[in-house]
């Protein structure tokens, strides 16, 4: 597969795993909406540095961008599996959970 179509395909599958929209995606990342959807609509790859903002909008790493197959490398199974729970969370479950920890910790 080449590089654009790479790029442009994991974005979709991204937003469609964390239920983001592009109006979202755009918000979350501080690119024009009709930056991305241009970069979308026609295939082109982005910059590094308009991808870490995409990355940043997805609440990914860019290094977690390009790993295959969602892999968390050097994790536990029982790790890899609350990494997995946390990226399907939106925003306000990130929050929730973020608190109830927070609460046990300090017990």
């Amino acid at each position: 597969m080449q590089a654009e179509n790479y790029i442009i395909a994991k974005i979709e599958q991204l937003c469609k795993k964390k239920k983001i929209s592009r109006y979202r995606l755009a918000q979350k990342s501080g690119i024009a909406q009709s930056s991305i959807s241009t970069l979308l609509n026609r295939k082109s790859v982005p910059t590094i540095q308009t991808l870490e903002k995409i990355c940043d909008g997805l609440d990914i790493t860019l290094a977690q961008f390009f790993t295959e197959d969602e892999e968390y490398p050097d994790l536990t199974s029982d790790q890899k599996q609350l990494l997995s729970d946390w990226d399907a969370m939106d925003d306000h479950q990130k929050e929730l959970v973020k608190a109830y920890i927070q609460g046990i910790i300090r017990k």
